[in-house]
């Protein structure tokens, strides 16, 4: 029996996360303009996506790594979650990300202090809006592949189909978007 085992949003989850994100929308601006490396947030985007178990979402950001100068061997230990093999400068947001994601976005207080510590209180809120921005893209898209599953007659334990149908309507332009990044991505490949 094939359960469905991604992470998905609940409506209740899907209006606190929407509602967290739109309050640090802001951050997210800054911590575009603060200069990050590309492939640096694209490995730590991907580590969320390795976590809530996105297929779509790990393909976009392991290419955008990679296009961004991160190397196939790097790629390959993030799909591992093997976050021990990098240096102590990406290790720190990496092990970050992991936890948030486990952790639904509730990640335990010492750990962002250590986060915010060890990079600096800006570039640590930087780091932690890229974590929600794709957290609540994954979960948003796997919501959508729950929809889909229960279409095929295998609904998500835990999901129901009013909650699914919201998510999806609601969020259907970025999903949308999303989708059409990710052909973009394929066609670029061939």
């Amino acid at each position: 029996m094939n359960e469905f085992q991604k992470r998905f949003y609940t409506f209740r989850g899907f209006l606190g996360d929407l509602k967290d994100l739109l309050a640090h929308f802001s951050d997210l601006r800054v911590a575009r303009r603060r200069g990050l490396s590309r492939a640096f947030v694209e490995k730590v985007m991907l580590a969320v996506t390795v976590v809530n178990e996105c297929g779509a979402c790990s393909y976009l950001h392991a290419q955008q790594a990679l296009k961004n100068g991160a190397q196939p061997e790097e790629i390959w230990k993030l799909l591992s979650l093997e976050l021990g093999q990098f240096p102590e400068h990406e290790s720190v947001a990496l092990a970050f990300a992991q936890h948030c994601a486990e952790t639904r976005m509730r990640p335990d207080p010492e750990a962002v202090q250590r986060l915010l510590d060890y990079y600096s209180p800006e570039v640590g809120h930087s780091i932690i809006a890229y974590i929600q921005m794709v957290n609540f893209g994954t979960l948003v898209t796997n919501t959508l592949y729950a929809f889909l599953s229960r279409l095929k007659g295998k609904p998500a334990p835990g999901s129901n189909l009013l909650s699914e149908l919201l998510i999806v309507t609601l969020t259907a332009p970025f999903t949308l978007l999303t989708l059409f990044n990710i052909a973009r991505g394929k066609d670029r490949l061939r």
